[in-house]
């Protein structure tokens, strides 16, 4: 189905409807029950942010052995939908082969970065619909008044944080695997030499 198709659907949205749109960078296709969501495409400092605590994550990971991948902007198969979280950490056998989304039984982390356009979502609706999946962690990283990594874990069936990474200060997470991070470091813009 093409972008253009949009406007023709018709009917309840399914992972299967999504999952033909045509590939279209200005914007995000997720699906919330039957409902698609569409949101834009990620501005510099999200993408800058993303791309450094990938190469952050993926670091650990790989220092720690964890058999694990660390991706962006991958679709994620809920028993609710279909999500597309900035970065995600999932087992390496359920990345093997490539297709174009993963399950949620093989997500063991998801980050979100919260842009002005998605703060109810990342904060109040997405923790929900992870937390019902059985996601072990969530991470929410925050920009303003400054960069903060809010660190939670699932438990009873909801997410409960444990660290707050703050700039300036670096903060240690023992997992999925080890990670320290001071959060300072990721939405300054590269300097001229």
């Amino acid at each position: 189905m093409s972008v253009a198709g949009l406007a023709q659907h018709h009917g309840p949205w399914t992972v299967e409807s999504v999952l033909a749109l045509d590939e279209d960078r200005s914007h995000r296709y997720e699906l919330v029950g039957e409902s698609l969501v569409m949101s834009p495409a990620p501005g510099l400092r999200h993408q800058r942010a993303s791309y450094r605590l990938h190469v952050a994550l993926d670091a650990a990971a790989q220092a720690a052995g964890a058999p694990v991948e660390v991706l962006e902007a991958i679709n994620v198969i809920l028993p609710s939908g279909l999500v597309v979280p900035d970065i995600v950490v999932a087992d390496a056998g359920a990345t093997a082969e490539d297709g174009v989304s993963i399950d949620a039984e093989a997500v063991q982390l998801i980050v979100e970065l919260v842009s002005p356009g998605n703060k109810t979502m990342d904060r109040k609706f997405k923790p929900m619909l992870y937390a019902e999946a059985g996601i072990p962690h969530y991470w929410r990283l925050e920009f303003d008044p400054a960069p903060r990594l809010i660190v939670s874990e699932l438990g009873d069936g909801r997410y409960t944080e444990k660290t707050i990474a703050l700039p300036g200060a670096r903060a240690r997470v023992e997992a999925p695997f080890v990670f320290e991070i001071d959060p300072a470091g990721l939405t300054e813009p590269k300097r001229r030499s």
